[in-house]
């Protein structure tokens, strides 16, 4: 279970990064570099635009683009010069249902959320930040660097479109990180996380940071295959 609240936050993290900068521009274009328990690091670059956003991880040559109003999910393998098309909601499910299946019995137990700030500031990236704590029954569980430099517009919407979706079969785990969510708003917007959820002491396991975020135009071609790409079509399971 404790994999399925960290995929659930993740998820969480991630959407609100990529959508907390839309103000009415025609995109945003957003850098981050996430570190993992060993430390080994990866960028990931966001996109954007209305309804449709795109995350590109290089080192992989992977690219994933979703359409909200068109039910789409496109996963692009630039290696192989192909990709997969299917319906965003589909998706969901499915991944609802392998990430039940991992540990359905177990129920995670309620703690206690506490998000307060240390008077700590700092410059990171340009971005005006201060140090902002998140206990789990006393213990940390995150640090988090915000900035009010980054507009928060639209993002409510964008969480319940969160909900609806995947994240409704998992009410409990969702419970806590919407909680979170709600409390950490109010101080501003996640530049520099540092997880310690599962650290011993306070070595941080896993850190998200967001390099840059920039408004420019993106043109329709940044969210379909590129042109040339083989399509595949995958194989349905027998029942």
């Amino acid at each position: 279970m404790k994999r399925i609240a960290s995929v659930i936050q993740g998820m969480m993290t991630i959407f609100s990064v990529i959508f907390l900068s839309q103000e009415c521009v025609a995109g945003v274009a957003i850098e981050q570099v996430v570190k993992d328990m060993e430390g080994r690091a990866s960028t990931v670059f966001l996109y954007f635009s209305e309804n449709q956003f795109r995350t590109d991880h290089p080192e992989g040559g992977l690219a994933t683009i979703i359409d909200f109003k068109s039910d789409r999910m496109v996963m692009i393998d630039h290696r192989s010069k192909s990709y997969v098309e299917t319906k965003f909601s589909q998706w969901e499910k499915e991944v609802a249902k392998r990430l039940k299946g991992e540990a359905p019995e177990i129920k995670p137990k309620a703690r206690k959320i506490l998000v307060r700030k240390t008077g700590e500031t700092a410059i990171i990236n340009g971005f005006r930040t201060e140090k902002i704590q998140i206990l789990a029954d006393g213990e940390l569980m995150e640090e988090n660097w915000v900035t009010r430099d980054v507009a928060m517009e639209e993002i409510g919407k964008v969480m319940e479109r969160i909900a609806q979706g995947l994240l409704k079969e998992f009410r409990s785990e969702m419970k806590e990180g919407r909680e979170i969510y709600e409390k950490l708003k109010t101080y501003g917007f996640p530049i520099l996380i540092k997880d310690y959820a599962s650290a011993y002491g306070l070595k941080a396991i896993e850190v998200l940071e967001v390099k840059k975020i920039e408004r420019k135009e993106l043109k329709d071609e940044v969210f379909f295959p590129p042109s040339g790409y083989k399509k595949i079509i995958p194989e349905l399971p027998k029942k």
